[in-house]
């Protein structure tokens, strides 16, 4: 069964239009200082920033994140622009949703095992949650977290198929890749198969991917670590845009045209 495609999803250039008006690209309200404190503490061996990938020594050099982070996130390539406005390319955000088409697109057609899961509740939970309704539809096995799944002083629980971390009865914003650890320790204790596709992002993503999972990440342009894996082969895919804006209705354009790009025929 093919994945549902929204009746309403935007063309192309209509998602840029809506990605710059809504900041999700363009113009981003990240600041430049705040992206080349990331880089730097990345490449100086701050785990934190490396969202449950090993990098190794390979990115100790904060010239060289930039220069990936130019190529695949669009930030502004000039190592002497320090302070002020900073960017992400949205044909880069759009070509990067074409990208993870193609993985959702794989998994309707295998049927596959399919994880979801967010560190970014309050502002991606409910795309999360679209493309786990529509691939479930599509026949794919939305893979269940087992219960009693404990890490990082919470639980992880599940809304419409997407795993978040809550804390104290809140769901917890975190970059953290202890989540999915326990999530793919618990399922191999519980005689579970990991799953074929992780869709996620943060420390989520990073970790999966990690592990050899298929994996498609969304991240900020203050988060290279993915965009790394990505270059590395790590990760299927990493979507650059700002994780958190305003009203997390501004992603809906984006959910509508990532899943009308999945449609057979579409690659």
């Amino acid at each position: 069964m093919p994945i549902f495609a929204p009746a309403a999803a935007p063309t192309r250039s209509e998602l840029v239009d809506h990605l710059v008006r809504t900041r999700i690209a363009g113009d981003v309200a990240t600041p430049r200082e705040n992206n080349l404190s990331h880089y730097r503490k990345l490449a100086n061996g701050d785990r934190h920033y490396w969202l449950g990938l090993e990098l190794g020594d390979r990115w100790t050099d904060e010239q060289d994140v930039l220069a990936v982070m130019a190529e695949r996130c669009g930030v502004i390539d000039d190592p002497d622009h320090r302070t002020g406005q900073d960017t992400i390319d949205p044909e880069m955000t759009v070509g990067a949703l074409d990208r993870s088409a193609a993985e959702l697109r794989k998994a309707a057609e295998g049927r596959l095992r399919v994880l979801f899961a967010t560190g970014h509740p309050g502002a991606l939970l409910d795309m999360h949650g679209a493309l786990a309704r529509s691939l479930h539809d599509a026949g794919c096995d939305i893979v269940r977290v087992p219960l009693g799944t404990y890490t990082d002083d919470g639980v992880v629980v599940q809304f419409g198929g997407v795993a978040v971390l809550e804390r104290g009865a809140s769901l917890w914003h975190t970059h953290s890749p202890a989540p999915m650890a326990a999530v793919l320790d618990q399922l191999g204790r519980a005689g579970e198969p990991p799953p074929d596709l992780v869709v996620a992002d943060h420390g989520w993503a990073g970790y999966a991917g990690q592990q050899g999972i298929e994996t498609v990440g969304f991240a900020d342009c203050n988060d290279p670590a993915l965009f790394l894996g990505e270059a590395e082969n790590t990760l299927a895919a990493t979507v650059p845009l700002d994780d958190h804006v305003t009203d997390p209705r501004f992603y809906e354009p984006l959910t509508s045209y990532l899943l009308a790009a999945a449609q057979p025929g579409t690659e």
